[in-house]
């Protein structure tokens, strides 16, 4: 029924926005007189940043058409180079003759898709051949394609870093963005531990929850305030027929969304204040990026039941990682076997996600890498969404992932 009702409401809305939007046009026209009268733009602004608000989003696109590489600007092309029920791998290829260390952007499977990560993908860009995990939207997944959970997560890491070795013929490099650096840190123990050749060279984890334990936020303390059996009564729903996942259990990615959106709701409120604002002053350009940052923010994607609730049981509950007691397919996944792949540690200062020293703890459980191969770094005045978009990501943190990995190459 949640899902159902959720559906309604998105179908009501829709068409509500629409109507605004087309109200708000009308009345900003300049054949239209009112447009000229001192009510016009605060009506028209109003309507705009309604419209916007309420619209339907479904999966964006990176729009990443061009790069520059060795001061020289080149095209750049999206090829999905291994296809998955779950998520494919796809690669970023650049349209020049060059040699650079192939890196994997491993994107968080947390409520958003793997666009959320374009700025960091743009960062990375100029000096890297990059690829990124393109998760899927689990309504679109049909049930014969089966179960995806924690384990199956890191199998498809494994796989995807394979791919790349065997493309390229030396050991990639991997970033990972908050939710995803504990399954890329267990498949580089086992890989490490293998002594897979296709392990990564470098493993940089961002704002991950390594140790929810240390300086627990706001999302680690709902967490471990309820029992697990409350996450399954309350936020697992069934897709509705309509969908090609229809009867799949999922944590909706709207719920996801109503979370974050509530936790910092005063910011958000301001956000689309200031948008008004810039709409009434004719402000274009500071509207726009308004807009453009919660078209993002607001698309939204649904995450399998199974990979959720055995996320919240297995790192924010019992803290399996950091006890060295994390499972893999039934195998003890030893954090031993990493000893050669150079790890780097980025937290936010103002991470209200993963709080500090939750990322910095893999630096200690990785007992057998040789301290030379790691290294922390802290973003001074960063929350949780600038470790890895904006000005601070590019101009501060960024610089310090490329000389890691430069480094380590």
């Amino acid at each position: 029924m949640l899902y159902d009702a959720y559906e309604v409401q998105r179908s009501l809305l829709a068409g509500a926005s629409r109507m605004a939007g087309l109200g708000a046009g009308w009345i900003a026209n300049p054949a239209n007189p009112f447009a000229y009268h001192s009510m016009g733009p605060v009506v028209a602004a109003g309507l705009d940043v309604f419209a916007h608000a309420t619209a339907t989003r479904g999966k964006p696109d990176f729009e990443i058409n061009e790069t520059e590489v060795e001061g020289e600007t080149v095209a750049v092309d999206e090829d999905v180079v291994t296809y998955r029920p779950f998520g494919n791998l796809l690669h970023f290829r650049k349209d020049a003759e060059v040699s650079q260390p192939p890196m994997l952007i491993v994107a968080p499977m947390s409520g958003h898709f793997a666009t959320l990560l374009k700025g960091t993908v743009e960062r990375m860009l100029p000096a890297h051949d990059v690829y990124i995990t393109d998760w899927a939207d689990a309504k679109t997944v049909s049930l014969s394609e089966g179960s995806f959970d924690l384990d199956d997560y890191v199998d498809y890491l494994i796989d995807f870093l394979e791919t790349i070795h065997e493309k390229h013929g030396v050991r990639p490099h991997m970033l990972a963005v908050c939710q995803p650096s504990v399954p890329a840190f267990a498949a580089t123990a086992i890989m490490g531990g293998a002594k897979n050749p296709a392990r990564p060279a470098t493993l940089t984890m961002m704002g991950g929850p390594i140790d929810t334990r240390e300086a627990p936020t706001a999302v680690n303390l709902l967490a471990t305030q309820r029992p697990h059996a409350w996450f399954q009564q309350n936020v697992i729903a069934t897709v509705p027929y309509f969908y090609k996942g229809a009867g799949r259990k999922v944590y909706p990615g709207f719920l996801q969304l109503a979370g974050f959106m509530t936790m910092n709701l005063g910011s958000h409120l301001m956000s689309h204040w200031e948008m008004f604002k810039h709409l009434i002053e004719g402000d274009e350009e500071s509207a726009d990026k308004t807009r453009e940052f919660y078209d993002e923010y607001r698309a939204v994607a649904d995450m399998t039941a199974e990979f959720y609730l055995q996320t919240v049981d297995v790192v924010f509950q019992r803290h399996l990682l950091p006890r060295n007691e994390f499972m893999h397919r039934g195998k003890l996944v030893d954090l031993a076997g990493i000893t050669d792949t150079a790890l780097l540690a980025i937290e936010g200062e103002r991470d209200d996600i993963s709080g500090l020293g939750q990322t910095k703890a893999a630096l200690h459980l990785a007992s057998d890498l040789p301290e030379k191969k790691k290294r922390y770094f802290m973003a001074e005045g960063v929350g949780h969404y600038g470790i890895f978009h904006g000005g601070k990501w590019r101009d501060t943190i960024a610089p310090v992932v490329e000389e890691f990995v430069a480094k380590h190459d």
